[in-house]
């Protein structure tokens, strides 16, 4: 369980990072734009802000990432600490800019949390 529960967090923080590069260099790019539903104009408005929201998912990928090549306990508390923090960031997205957001950042993280949690249960 623990490769899987390891898996799990390395996609997570894979997909941390593809945010990071869309909203941090790609945002105003036709096919960013596409995909967060906005217009040129919008997307020249807020690069600044996407940048700043890109940099926090940078954070949560560092995160899970130290926890995946920490040792334990350190790494096992890490994974659990940012996987957490992924499915509360989700929550909160999906409450204030897209429901969408519960789907693609929360549930994959909560995913990866449960096994994360079961992975440590069983080990203990």
């Amino acid at each position: 369980m623990r490769v899987v529960a390891e898996i799990l967090v390395g996609l997570v923080a894979a997909l941390h990072v593809y945010i990071l590069i869309m909203e941090m260099f790609l945002w105003t790019t036709p096919r960013v734009r596409a995909a967060f539903g906005s217009t040129a104009e919008f997307a020249e408005q807020t690069k600044v802000l996407a940048a700043n929201q890109g940099l926090y998912n940078g954070f949560l990928a560092a995160g899970l990432i130290w926890g995946l090549i920490a040792s334990d306990p350190v790494g096992w508390a890490a994974m659990i600490f940012f996987t957490a923090c992924v499915v509360v960031a989700g929550c909160y997205g999906a409450a204030t800019a897209s429901r969408r957001i519960l789907a693609v950042q929360a549930l994959p993280g909560a995913v990866a949390l449960v096994a994360v949690l079961l992975a440590g249960s069983q080990a203990s």
